[in-house]
């Protein structure tokens, strides 16, 4: 490493600026470490005269789930670091891309951005017409290669699913596999779900079942604390009957659904901890103390999520609905603070006042947006006129083309003078690699306006903005009084500067 430290130490100023890109699906012994991926990558610069800049290393990641430009490290430097380099170095195409669409987006990026795609092991260099075409075969086969594994692991999934025994995956919680690779009950998660199937029946809730087993020391056996929604979610599996599940996320909520053979019947797995009666009792018992929670929206739950927070803990808040004998109450609460501190009634007020204070405090702001200006254009005019001027002052000197008259000789000499001026005039900064900002003629008043409150939340969100709610007790009132104090960041205006997608028609 000092070698290739020094050596980098050696290169002109102007030298192209390398990113080394290094990732691993999952990292055990037989696959290539990331040191060696680093090391071969650092080398490959070396040779090539590059200087690396930084090293985007991104771990336990998978090329087929995560595209480049949506992982931790890699889209950090690609959204948001792209005038600090001019060559993204990969040890090989799949440990980039694993989809031909993928390739190809990044492909239109770099030729968009100015940028090139080196691979060590593969034929890749976009500085030339056929590493271009050789990205998009290679990307082919790699595409193909992630689809057949994917084909093989639905495909082992799909036939589990249909068969009484228990092959492949993570047994439900009260169930373990012994030696000979069977599903069968664990004694000590059996008392625990039994003990819980009483206590519902006798109406404790299942928010008070998870503080005594956190108080008992109960292990989860998944990691992690104890939680109503997590107990809730094992008492209403249709798994504890000793049936095979698969997961359904209906409207969000995450429910077990019982799999059914081809004779119409549940498959069964296991012997059951309950039975069927006493789960059928147990469900009536759970849905008696549910509650209904406000409808889903698109952009969930509660307005204003990560925005919003207990002035008291410090946690967010979060809408809930009550029931009551009368009338459905909804209202704000925490997490931390006793039963969520003491509420704050009607969300919708909280949210209306939110907006106001917004639009009081930035609602005059214009609105700008970033965009990314390369400096290619402005490197090869600065170049132009370089060589032009050392062309003059080569015929000027003794000797040369422009001597032999002194008319030749003051012309060239007053071309010259134009040329120097015109080259102290020329901007350094248009040869750089640099973001440019740009106003849409509109404040965020406007913006605000004609859009809808996700689009202001997700504003406040960039930006770093939250609103302390505070929630005070009114002597001979029922609810708080509640109170908004706005917190904006001293840096709020370069925060609130609209940053484009640059793969907006790239997957996700």
């Amino acid at each position: 490493m000092k070698e290739l430290t020094a050596a980098e130490a050696s290169l002109p100023s102007d030298a192209p600026r390398a990113l080394l890109s290094v990732r691993l699906s999952t990292l055990t012994t037989e696959t290539t470490s990331p040191v060696r991926q680093e090391l071969d990558l650092r080398r490959l610069a070396r040779e090539r005269g590059y200087r690396v800049v930084g090293v985007a290393s991104d771990l336990n990641v998978s090329a087929a789930r995560v595209p480049p430009w949506r992982r931790r490290e890699l889209g950090h430097w690609l959204n948001d670091r792209v005038p600090e380099f001019d060559v993204l170095l990969f040890w090989k195409l799949d440990r980039l891309v694993r989809r031909l669409t993928d390739l190809s987006t990044m492909i239109d990026w770099c030729l968009r951005h100015g940028k090139n795609l080196v691979s060590k092991h593969d034929t890749i260099d976009l500085s030339s017409p056929i590493g271009k075409v050789m990205a998009e075969i290679i990307g082919g086969i790699a595409e193909i290669e992630a689809a057949a594994i994917s084909t093989r692991v639905t495909s082992l999934w799909d036939y589990t699913r249909t068969q009484s025994d228990w092959l492949v995956g993570k047994p439900p919680y009260g169930y373990t596999i012994d030696d000979r690779g069977r599903l069968v009950i664990d004694p000590q998660e059996q008392r625990v779900l039994r003990w819980c199937l009483g206590a519902a029946l006798r109406g404790v809730s299942a928010r008070r079942m998870a503080t005594v087993l956190m108080r008992a020391r109960i292990p989860t056996g998944g990691g992690g604390l104890w939680s109503a929604s997590t107990l809730l979610r094992r008492l209403r599996n249709p798994a504890l009957m000793g049936f095979r599940v698969s997961e359904s996320k209906n409207g969000g909520a995450r429910r077990s659904e019982t799999v059914l053979g081809m004779d119409g019947k549940p498959i069964r797995v296991a012997d059951p901890i309950v039975t069927e009666a006493e789960w059928l009792s147990l469900q009536a018992a759970l849905g008696k103390r549910a509650k209904s929670q406000p409808i889903r929206r698109e952009g969930g739950a509660t307005e204003f999520l990560g925005v919003l927070v207990c002035a008291d803990c410090g946690t967010h808040m979060t809408a809930h609905r009550s029931k009551g004998k009368a009338r459905t109450y909804e209202y704000l609460r925490c997490r931390k603070c006793p039963s969520g501190g003491l509420g704050a009634p009607d969300p919708e007020s909280v949210y209306s006042r939110l907006a106001d204070q917004v639009i009081s405090a930035l609602g005059t702001e214009p609105v700008r947006v970033r965009e990314y200006a390369t400096g290619t254009e402005g490197r090869d005019r600065r170049r132009a006129v370089e060589d032009t001027i050392a062309h003059y002052m080569t015929e000027l000197a003794p000797g040369g083309r422009y001597t032999r008259t002194s008319f030749t000789r003051e012309r060239a000499e007053q071309s010259l003078e134009r040329l120097i001026t015109q080259l102290e005039g020329l901007d350094p900064q248009t040869a750089q690699d640099r973001w440019l900002q740009r106003t849409s003629g509109g404040t965020f008043r406007e913006r605000w306006n004609q859009e809808d409150r996700e689009t202001m939340a997700g504003d406040l969100r960039r930006a770093g903005i939250t609103c302390r709610v505070s929630r005070h007790k009114v002597s001979g009132v029922r609810a708080p009084e509640v109170g908004l104090e706005l917190i904006i960041p001293e840096d709020v205006r370069e925060r609130l500067i609209l940053k484009g997608d640059a793969f907006a028609g790239g997957s996700s």
